[in-house]
């Protein structure tokens, strides 16, 4: 840098230092700005919206030393757009890290500013859906949030950032502040059209009054004249502010060559206006502005019953993003001493100590060492009791502490707590839409064309038999079939559905459960985690040669160790309950057969723990591996010698019964589907009236099962627990993995329960039937309200205004029932389950001696 061009950036610098404007584009600050942003420890004011989105992207992506280095202003930017020098920000790689998802395709979640209604969301998808590259488009209207996917080589983060720019909205990166203080300025902004809108209205109507009663001519001109005027003089505010998100989004639409459902509503209160003005300027003809102010009120009403209905349908995912606290009490020299200090909840480490008082939020996962007390979980769960918790009981991010204050050691960074997994998740579930949502897409975009050729064709024919007539009836033709209830009936109804199963502890993943569930035909349950507790308890220890039984538990127990599936962590727990300094283990070279077992080496000798084929071709002869009815055998052995056989058994989950008869009950087909020994399925299935169970299934013959039925016509839902299940959950047409399962099964299943209960799969089922009842109730609606209004309006029995008050009405009906899934009762109440299903003689029995 030369001598004067250093001295230019530090002239810059110091005047942005003590420059009372915008610190990002120099422009002076309105006197109620509020923009912020913290860059290098202090905090910088901004003009707009726009210049605080652009410098939060700078300085989250470290290139805060932008602003120490310029050697200018940055280019003026409004609220709508930002200048493509501050887009390319995005395409550093420093900045494209956090959106790669491989080494071919990168993905990103956007806030979208300024939708209004569900036409935005068909145009930005078209739009973006042109780039190069693009590999996946989807803006959920719900949570105004956007989700796309892209090939690195073809496009580029700024290309996308750039296409919703240049149709008039604003994206970037998600970030849960920044998203509520759009939502919150959007709601006011429409807030304000409405009162507008409606005070215009109420105007104009004082001066239509007159005309209408005094049709006989009795109205003096100069009277009539005058008023005519003054409606002229009332209704631009309406038409040139309250109507601008109307003419701004047919706008957009006509610049992308689509034809947006904003197009007709437009092109109905330009037409009726321009036609009045004409009226008034040549004192002769009709006018309608008490109808264009209707018009426009009644249809901001509804977007605004829209916008209410969008915020309480994401308002249980919106609750999820905001549950994890910002900061932490992190006690850096405990125990010794309890001095505490706040720190970001992004700082914490795995190890740190933090204190978490009554009302607070837990920060991160984390081991209570200290305190007992009473958690709420609802946020997570969905349950509403609180659950008392001690010392040695882990607690999940997010979680909220009740009645007294405890001491966490933190197991998880924020970063891959629960609740953030659980957030990871829930950013999925939007990902995509259901048939049925595409299918009226499709319908409503060639609805649109059609209407406008219908539209022109009813004009010609008036003009032609009335022409006095033929402005008006065209008129009330754009306006009465508006296809917003079309185009509302089905994304409001699964958001609606959506929001009410996660409060009810089921997180819906993939776009087609709701589809798909309530056709389903054969119910496919696993046994273990699933219609049991998922906590065995080892009742018995049988040894098969001379070594002591404690020394086989410890030996499995060092097998088992980094094993999550429910059988090991028995074990695991058992020997824990037994073990000395002396016993403890160390297995080396441990390696896992999906569905069979564990094999590994202990002081130089292989040992194999699993089903008794598995360690019979380890030991070599055949052994009587009978245990008792109902309970799971697990078989240890090494080369040539059984040395024991371990006897577990999980309890049914108290409400599995319940669940079972309810699909029972809609005709639906229920199996068992276990990889237990076949004894011990058909047990727990007699127990729980299932007709037919399989047991000793291996994961490809779970998967094979499946897939025959489905061969056979079936459509499976498929509920699992754990690494064995998560090829079958991804094959079924439904599938549902438990939230306290293996994150493997997770991400492979379409649905996850965060309630413990299995209930949640029956009120999952009976939501799924509501909601396409309630999808075919809107689709008839508004089906049927336009084969009568359209034909209505064209042959002139529906005037301008009265158009405008059945199309709000249609969509106000559609929204409102959709909001009516949000209320569903439970038919299934939730159960208690126990936390610990031990036997009363579990441990105690395998530190006896002589206890078999």
């Amino acid at each position: 840098m030369n001598a004067h061009t250093e001295a230019e950036t530090n002239s810059v610098v110091q005047s942005a230092t003590t420059f009372d404007g915008c610190y990002h584009c120099g422009l002076p600050l309105p006197t109620a700005a509020h923009w912020p942003v913290e860059i290098d420890g202090q905090h910088r004011d901004m003009c707009c919206p726009g210049c605080q989105a652009a410098a939060q992207t700078i300085v989250e992506m470290g290139l805060a030393d932008y602003y120490r280095t310029r050697s200018a202003f940055s280019a003026t930017a409004d609220s709508a757009a930002l200048i493509p020098p501050e887009l390319l920000l995005y395409d550093l790689p420093e900045a494209q890290k956090k959106f790669d998802l491989n080494e071919e395709s990168a993905e990103a979640t956007l806030s979208i500013e300024g939708i209004r209604c569900a036409a935005c969301v068909w145009l930005i998808e078209r739009r973006l859906a042109r780039l190069p590259g693009l590999q996946a488009v989807n803006l959920n209207v719900a949570t105004e949030r956007l989700y796309v996917r892209w090939q690195k080589e073809l496009c580029k983060p700024s290309d996308v950032l750039q296409a919703v720019r240049d149709i008039g909205y604003v994206a970037y990166p998600y970030d849960a502040a920044r998203h509520d203080a759009q939502l919150r300025r959007a709601s006011r902004t429409l807030s304000r059209q409405l009162f507008v809108a409606g005070l215009s209205m109420m105007q104009v109507m004082m001066y239509a009054v007159p005309a209408y009663i005094t049709h006989d001519g009795t109205l003096e001109s100069d009277m009539d004249t005058l008023m005519r005027w003054a409606s002229l003089l009332l209704t631009l505010p309406a038409v040139c502010y309250s109507a601008l998100p109307f003419f701004r989004g047919a706008y957009a639409s006509l610049r992308q060559r689509a034809l947006g459902m904003d197009v007709p509503v437009a092109l109905g209160i330009g037409a009726a206006f321009i036609g009045s003005v004409v009226a008034v300027l040549r004192g002769d003809g009709d006018v309608y502005f008490d109808s264009v102010t209707m018009f426009i009120f009644l249809l901001l009403c509804s977007r605004y019953l829209e916008l209410i209905a969008r915020r309480k349908a994401a308002g249980a995912l919106e609750k999820l993003q905001h549950a994890l606290p910002a900061a932490a009490a992190r006690m850096s020299g405990y125990p010794a001493q309890r001095e505490c200090s706040m720190v970001a909840a992004t700082q914490l480490c795995a190890g740190d100590f933090i204190l978490v008082k009554p009302g607070e939020a837990i920060a991160a996962d984390g081991e209570i060492v200290e305190g007992a007390s009473a958690i709420d979980m609802s946020l997570l769960t969905g349950e509403s009791a609180a659950l008392k918790k001690n010392v040695g009981d882990i607690l999940p991010g997010g979680a909220i502490n009740i009645t007294q204050a405890i001491v966490l050691r933190v197991s998880k960074v924020a970063a891959d707590s629960t609740l953030s997994q659980l957030i990871r998740l829930i950013e999925r579930a939007g990902n995509a839409k259901p048939q049925i949502a595409l299918w009226a897409d499709r319908v409503a975009a060639w609805f649109v064309a059609a209407l406008l050729l219908f539209a022109l064709a009813v004009f010609v024919f008036w003009q032609w038999h009335d022409p006095a007539r033929a402005w008006p009836i065209a008129i009330a033709v754009l306006v009465v079939s508006c296809p917003c209830a079309l185009s509302l009936a089905t994304p409001t109804a699964l958001a609606a559905a959506t929001d009410r199963l996660v409060r009810q502890g089921v997180l819906i993943v993939q776009p087609h459960v709701l589809e798909i569930l309530h056709r389903t035909t054969h119910i496919v349950f696993d046994k273990t985690g699933t219609l049991t507790v998922g906590k065995p308890v080892l009742q018995n220890v049988h040894a098969f040669a001379s070594i002591e039984r404690n020394d086989c538990l410890q030996i499995a127990a060092a097998l088992e160790t980094s094993n999550a599936h429910p059988l090991a962590q028995a074990i695991v727990a058992a020997a824990s309950a037994v073990a000395t300094t002396e016993t403890t283990q160390v297995a080396h070279d441990v390696s896992y057969t999906t569905g069979q077992g564990l094999e590994g080496v202990i002081d130089g000798v292989r040992f194999r723990l699993g089903n008794a084929v598995f360690v019979g071709e380890l030991a070599g002869r055949s052994i009587d591996h009978q245990s008792s009815t109902g309970m799971t055998s697990v078989y240890l052995g090494s080369s040539g010698t059984w040395l024991a056989r371990f006897d577990l058994t999980d309890a049914v989950r108290e409400d599995a019964r319940e669940v079972v008869a309810y699909f029972k009950r809609l005709g639906k087909i229920v199996i068992l589907l276990s990889g237990d020994q076949a004894d011990v399925a058909q047990h727990v299935a007699s127990e729980l009236g299932i007709a037919e169970a399989h047991g000793s299934c291996l994961p490809e013959q779970k998967l094979a099962f499946v897939q025959e039925l489905q061969r056979k016509g079936g459509i499976v839902a498929m509920v699992g627990d754990g690494i064995n299940d998560a090829a079958v959950l991804r094959a079924a047409d439904v599938s549902f993995a438990m939230g306290s399962g293996a994150a493997l099964a997770q991400t492979h299943a379409d649905t996850v329960l965060l309630s413990p209960h299995l209930a949640a799969i029956a009120n999952a089922s009976e939501v799924a039937i509501k909601t396409m009842h309630v999808i075919r109730q809107n689709l008839f609606w508004a089906t049927c309200y336009n084969l009568l209004a359209i034909p209505a309006a064209a042959i002139g029995w529906i005037n301008p205004w009265m158009s405008g008050v059945g199309m709000s009405l249609s969509s106000a009906v559609v929204v409102l029932n959709a909001l009516r899934l949000r209320r569903i009762p439970r038919t299934h109440d939730d159960q208690s389950v126990p936390e610990k299903a031990e036997h009363p003689n579990g441990i105690a029995a395998i530190a006896e001696p002589g206890v078999n």
